[in-house]
């Protein structure tokens, strides 16, 4: 791999349809990335830290045009509840990790590792565990109870940890090359984080390809990384499948990674199905090891997330607020997230399993409505209903909710429904055996290794001791929350967001490599994310035992909050500006929650 730029850009063989000047302007922005990496390479990692702190100026410039943008595009009119979504996971996501990976370029602009002064502690299975949130007091403020952990990989010591965190930017000279980003079409922030990642991790700088659900969003997008843009570091460029065709097969491209369906990625590394031709095509490259795509690939594909209940003794309360978490894990975006929770592994033998369904299911069917919004997940609505006619239709009829067996569960476990589809297994057992199932169950049975979710109550949890950290353990997931939604990962700049390491080529149902990870960590398995059983006040009986205190009586990113709008708005704000006044007067709002 070369950082030369040549005059002009070749031509991609691909695409040939694609009109002749479509395939001039991507050419051009090839081109000026490539001189754009070289200016890259000969910045300091002060001058990066500075860029970055411009980007910042941006992008909090244009937050509230992007929450608005993104909450119009998927049907979410001004006043509605669910509006929140939008700024977590747009400009929150955004800002906090400039904040992260600025400060991870300032430690290494002294000579410093990103790791000093974080916590390091073992896992079982000889794990270097890196403690990666709260890493301050706004942190511990806005995100009360909550922490992120990152196992790193086996036999991987606390020195080796501490010595290479930093990836590219331990030699800031490298040349990593143009990459290109295929942007996701659900969550408006995955783009703009794919990008630092690029840039920060692999010192490679990025052509991005918006998914054209996105569209609505580039203007705001091209502001918020306009100090990326002007200096050649980023591209961004529109278009379908066919200018991603173009791209991807580009002689000038030298890593592309894709936010997507595992069947998109099979098409970009194995080729297209489109025609019966394609395909044979397509299944002769791959059975043979002949890869269409001749150039690395990482990805994030998705999978199919389980939502283990362990069995305890919950109060009313608890079956409620537990209930309310597991509906907000299937409806946040109208179910259209690559860690949905779609599968509740429940207990048969628990006796309060008929209290929690019956939980359950009048919190997902009084959920607020709202469209089923992103492209073919209609498609996959439709495709539940054949598959389970026996389903239960809560919200008006907008979402299904499907009680079976493992003997019936295969359609359930092996499609990834990215729509309002929840669905509830039963299994034997209780304490550790049912655990140990369940894990067993979430292994072998479902697709995808992306996230997965636990829920235990205190006092069971200490009861398993050390059985339960070791089944945490055995769970092959990028990411599991305890008592928590694996989207407070994603949502965490300093955690590591991707699949289970061992994705190839040929077998990458939820893709290859991490994203986020600010802190730059090497060796990465997973993220564990814990948070508190119970809210504000019933969570000091917990935390008195070490099991986190919460000071918010409910989650702002719960679908259930009434004052979820405001206070995600708040949040955000807060991270922009630092306002304590105005803070004060959001967390008197998240109390009216």
């Amino acid at each position: 791999m070369t950082a030369e730029a040549p005059s002009t850009a070749k031509r991609s063989p691909a695409a040939p349809a694609l009109a002749e000047d479509v395939r001039d302007q991507l050419d051009a922005a090839i081109t000026a990335l490539r001189a754009g990496q070289r200016a890259w390479s000969a910045l300091t990692l002060a001058q990066r830290r500075t860029l970055l702190q411009r980007v910042r100026v941006a992008t909090s410039a244009v937050a509230a045009e992007w929450a608005d943008a993104a909450s119009v595009s998927k049907g979410l009119p001004p006043g509605h509840p669910l509006r929140g979504e939008e700024w977590l996971s747009g400009p929150y996501a955004a800002i906090v990790a400039l904040d992260a990976y600025a400060d991870t370029l300032r430690a290494l602009s002294i000579g410093r590792s990103p790791v000093d002064g974080v916590r390091l502690s073992a896992a079982p299975g000889d794990r270097t565990v890196v403690h990666t949130s709260p890493l301050s007091a706004t942190d511990a403020l806005l995100l009360s109870g909550y922490a992120t952990e990152v196992w790193l990989q086996p036999g991987v010591d606390a020195a080796t940890a501490r010595r290479e965190a930093g990836l590219a930017q331990l030699d800031p000279a490298s040349a990593g090359g143009v990459g290109l980003v295929l942007g996701a079409g659900n969550i408006t922030s995955i783009p703009y984080l794919d990008v630092l990642y690029e840039l920060l991790a692999s010192n490679r700088v990025a052509l991005l390809k918006v998914n054209p659900t996105q569209d609505a969003l580039v203007s705001v997008c091209e502001r918020a990384l306009a100090p990326l843009i002007e200096p050649g570091f980023l591209r961004i460029v529109r278009g379908g499948g066919d200018v991603g065709a173009y791209l991807t097969q580009h002689p000038e491209i030298d890593h592309v990674h894709i936010t997507g369906s595992e069947a998109t990625f099979r098409s970009i590394v194995w080729g297209p199905s489109h025609t019966p031709a394609a395909a044979g095509a397509a299944t002769r490259r791959r059975r043979e090891g002949r890869p269409l795509l001749k150039k690395p690939i990482t990805a994030e594909l998705g999978g199919v997330s389980p939502i283990i209940v362990v069995p305890g003794r919950w109060s009313d309360a608890d079956l409620r607020f537990q209930a309310e978490h597991v509906v907000t894990m299937r409806l946040h975006n109208s179910g259209h997230n690559c860690i949905a929770g779609q599968v509740v592994l429940l207990s048969d033998d628990w006796a309060q399993r008929d209290a929690f369904l019956d939980a359950l299911r009048t919190a997902y069917d009084r959920a607020p409505s709202r469209p089923v919004w992103y492209p073919q997940s209609q498609g996959k609505l439709d495709a539940a209903r054949t598959s389970y006619p026996d389903a239960a239709w809560c919200g008006g009829g907008t979402r299904a909710l499907i009680e079976t067996t493992p003997s019936d569960a295969q359609a359930l476990e092996t499609t990834e429904y990215f729509s309002p589809v929840l669905g509830v297994v039963a299994l034997r057992g209780t304490g550790q055996e049912f655990l140990d199932n369940a894990v067993a169950h979430a292994n072998e049975r479902l697709v995808g290794t992306l996230g997965a979710n636990v829920l235990i109550d205190s006092e069971t949890q200490r009861a398993l001791g050390d059985g339960f950290e070791r089944a945490l353990a055995d769970l092959r997931y990028g990411t599991v929350a305890v008592n928590a939604w694996t989207a407070f990962g994603f949502l965490t700049p300093t955690a590591t967001w991707g699949a289970f390491p061992g994705g190839t080529l040929d077998d990458a149902p939820s893709g290859m490599g991490v994203v986020h990870n600010a802190l730059l960590l090497d060796h990465v398995e997973r993220t564990v994310v814990r948070g508190p059983f119970r809210p504000f006040p019933r969570s000091a009986s917990s935390a008195v035992r070490g099991y986190g205190l919460s000071v918010l009586p409910k989650p702002p990113w719960f679908v259930t909050s009434r004052t979820g709008a405001a206070v995600c708005e708040g949040f955000t704000r807060f991270r922009i500006d630092g306002n304590p006044a105005k803070m004060a007067l959001t967390l008197v709002k998240a109390f009216g929650a």
